[in-house]
């Protein structure tokens, strides 16, 4: 019976993606037929002429270089956002000042446009500190609307009964808030994740760092080479599924650790 399970999950796991690849090949079989000959490869390429761009692509030290400086770029705006996001949250819930201050500036940020963040912040700093500031930028008011949520929804008596143990600030967050708020947080770093990862691509792809995948994006785009453009384009939607993925797994095993 193991064997079939494995199959069975195999086959599950499976039929999406060959679907979809189905359905792709037809439709670049029709755009093939409609255009005559290759001139689909500048409208629909077939998935092996992606697929020998990607594996042309991977074979060079320039495309692992791209990759891992757009991860080091965005993660390094991921952090910052997670932390000023949660330092936000701790103010503007014990402080009404701090409120009235800082909520109005975070929710403007929250409603702005990516694109127009981006083009202001690249007069004020260079093209390859964009996607690192827009990721953070776009991250903090996640992380503060979940973590304010969660501090707001505190259960007082819990609290109440922190002070009447005379427990210490380090002992009320450990025992007290990080349980109580470990839903909020782990919503929050699910969802600033593929936020961070979507701005940062499109803060490169309009601000053109060296390397980037962004820039790679556009270049292809600019000098029509479609099958390197969808190349790249599976590569940035493949690492923001591996590192959701990733993350949500981690996450999981963390927050089960932690409730215990």
């Amino acid at each position: 019976m193991g064997w079939r399970n494995l199959l069975k999950n195999f086959i599950r796991a499976l039929l999406p993606p060959a679907f979809w690849l189905g359905v792709w090949q037809l439709c670049a079989f029709l755009v093939d037929r409609h255009v005559g000959g290759r001139g689909n490869e500048l409208l629909l390429p077939y998935p092996a002429s992606v697929w020998s761009a990607l594996a042309g692509l991977m074979g060079t030290e320039e495309f692992w270089a791209t990759v891992f400086t757009s991860l080091g770029r965005i993660a390094l705006g991921l952090t910052c956002g997670v932390l000023a996001g949660a330092a936000l949250a701790v103010l503007t819930c014990s402080s009404r000042w701090c409120d009235r201050l800082l909520s109005p500036a975070v929710r403007v940020v929250r409603a702005a446009p990516v694109a127009s963040f981006i083009l202001l912040v690249l007069l004020w700093t260079g093209r390859n500190t964009v996607p690192a500031v827009i990721s953070a930028l776009m991250v903090t008011p996640v992380v503060w609307d979940n973590l304010s949520r969660g501090i707001q929804a505190m259960d007082p008596k819990l609290l109440e009964l922190a002070r009447c143990c005379r427990f210490s600030r380090w002992k009320t967050t450990v025992l007290i808030y990080l349980p109580s708020l470990r839903p909020y947080t782990l919503a929050a770093l699910t969802t600033a994740t593929g936020l961070a990862w979507k701005s940062g691509v499109a803060a490169e792809v309009l601000c053109l760092p060296e390397p980037s995948l962004g820039q790679r994006i556009y270049y292809t785009k600019y000098y029509l080479d479609i099958p390197e453009l969808f190349a790249w384009t599976a590569v940035t939607v493949a690492l923001s599924m591996v590192l959701e993925r990733l993350l949500r797994a981690c996450l999981t095993k963390w927050g089960r650790g932690w409730g215990t």
